[in-house]
């Protein structure tokens, strides 16, 4: 699933093509918002908040999250689509340019006041302007005996980290992922962590992996072999997305709780 540093400079390439031009045409292929016709609206604004992404005109807010096979593409008017048309479910379109949504797992239209019902419940976005860390840290320390690798994934503690960048923090933290949040000996000393790693992902891209998806690989640290295991709540329904939810992490720079 692309997180907080993909979304964010999405929304640094819609606000070039979209911000300051009139929309020419709007195509919202979701049944829901299908009668939406946003022609003649100015585009004000583009923003991101952790995974979530806003285009807004003076009357409305678009509001639109990847999830795990969304993306946004940006062509010129009469270019040939790089996707299938078929994957488009929003299109965007000035004088100049044309903004298609691939694949995207949620659109929603909203009156630009109740933009903030989508956002309410999340933490504090990690590369937002207003990033508030001791919010941060509080949220995370609500559930003490929680892993911190799934403390880090639940955007109502903090907003923009996925399944990358937890395994990275952790390792740059010599911290377990499967480690409770109340064994951490400085837990401000990770979030600052977080917020170093997002804002490098996002702004001198691009971040290469130092142990995610390198299982078996030597530790850049020690050399010893990289290893992967799933890590999910102790809930049933969880099975199913488990799967998506691997952590890689050094044996020996970041040896288990239960051994350490």
């Amino acid at each position: 699933m692309p997180e907080g540093d993909t979304v964010f400079r999405t929304a640094e390439r819609l606000r070039t093509a979209l911000v300051g031009k009139t929309l020419t045409r709007s195509d919202f292929r979701v049944p829901r918002f299908a009668t939406v016709n946003m022609v003649g609206d100015l585009v004000e604004e583009v923003a991101s908040y952790g995974k979530h992404l806003f285009i807004r005109t003076d009357r409305l807010s678009i509001h639109t999250h990847l999830k795990m096979e969304g993306e946004w593409r940006v062509f010129h008017c009469g270019q040939r689509w790089t996707k299938p048309r078929v994957t488009a479910r929003l299109v965007l379109a000035n004088d100049e340019v044309e903004a298609v949504g691939f694949s995207l797992g949620k659109v929603q239209v909203l009156p630009r006041a109740d933009e903030h019902t989508v956002i309410d419940h999340l933490g504090p976005d990690l590369l937002g302007p207003n990033w508030d860390p001791a919010q941060a840290l509080h949220n995370l320390t609500e559930h003490p005996r929680r892993a911190i690798g799934l403390a880090l994934l639940d955007q109502r503690n903090l907003a923009g980290i996925g399944n990358i960048y937890r395994s990275e923090i952790c390792f740059l933290r010599r911290i377990h992922p499967a480690t409770p949040v109340g064994d951490i000996p400085d837990l401000p000393a990770l979030v600052d962590e977080s917020h170093r790693v997002l804002g490098k992902a996002a702004h001198q891209p691009p971040w290469r992996p130092l142990v995610y998806g390198r299982t078996r690989r030597p530790c850049p640290r020690c050399g010893t072999a990289i290893a992967s295991q799933l890590l999910g709540e102790d809930d049933p329904a969880d099975r199913i997305t488990q799967r998506e939810r691997g952590i890689y992490f050094c044996p020996r720079c970041q040896p288990s709780p239960q051994t350490s």
